[in-house]
């Protein structure tokens, strides 16, 4: 009799190991921290200007791709200093793309490390008839105009945090609107290229 329930405890000692052993190897990796990451010289060009009727083409840029992309699966899109969102409706300019998605924008203070739960869904906007979910035009947009220097310096303390335009989200500061990104851009430094900062929240959590 003790023999057989020596027996019992090991066999059951046995089981109750390997399936510690099983849970621990199958156990799932804990969730890396998000990537901060930098775009360098997104090119905008416009034609026109200067009192000139703008024109031309967007660029088209994609958070989860990280790169600039020519299809309908687009987050925001550049030119000059206009910025559009995948989402609302036409807002009336020459040349912008077609709103595939359901993109919008809500404007929020801080740094982009200090920004890290998704705003109220009342706070985000998206581009409509003659309205911009992110304005344009010096000091009430994301920029300032010198006049005597004819420099545009983005507004520090402005984050962006935009719903794609597939219902993810991502964050973006913008550090630059010149080639290269100079810190102290001058006459000679080449504009309408943009150097953004940002991070891509690839699933469905409310927080950065």
């Amino acid at each position: 009799m003790f023999k057989l329930s020596f027996f019992k405890y090991s066999i059951l000692a046995l089981v109750v190991l390997f399936s510690a052993c099983t849970k621990k190897e199958t156990a799932p990796e804990p969730v890396s921290a998000l990537e901060i990451k930098t775009f360098s010289n997104l090119s905008a060009p416009q034609t026109g200007g200067n009192g000139q009727p703008t024109g031309g083409v967007f660029t088209r840029f994609s958070f989860s791709e990280n790169a600039v992309v020519t299809n309908n699966n687009w987050d925001i899109a550049f030119r000059g200093t206009t910025i559009l969102v995948n989402g609302g409706t036409q807002i009336g300019i020459t040349d912008e793309p077609t709103r595939t998605g359901n993109a919008g924008v809500s404007i929020v203070s801080g740094t982009l490390e200090s920004v890290t739960s998704i705003p109220n869904a009342s706070t985000f906007v998206q581009d409509a008839t003659a309205i911009y979910a992110i304005p344009t035009g010096s000091n009430n947009g994301w920029y300032n105009y010198n006049a005597t220097t004819n420099i545009i310096s983005p507004i520090a303390g402005k984050v962006f945090v935009v719903k794609t335009y597939n219902g993810k989200y991502a964050k973006f500061e913008i550090l630059s609107y010149y080639q290269n990104a100079p810190t102290t851009p001058s006459a000679s430094s080449v504009s309408k290229y943009y150097t953004l900062r940002f991070v891509y929240q690839p699933n469905s959590n409310t927080s950065f």
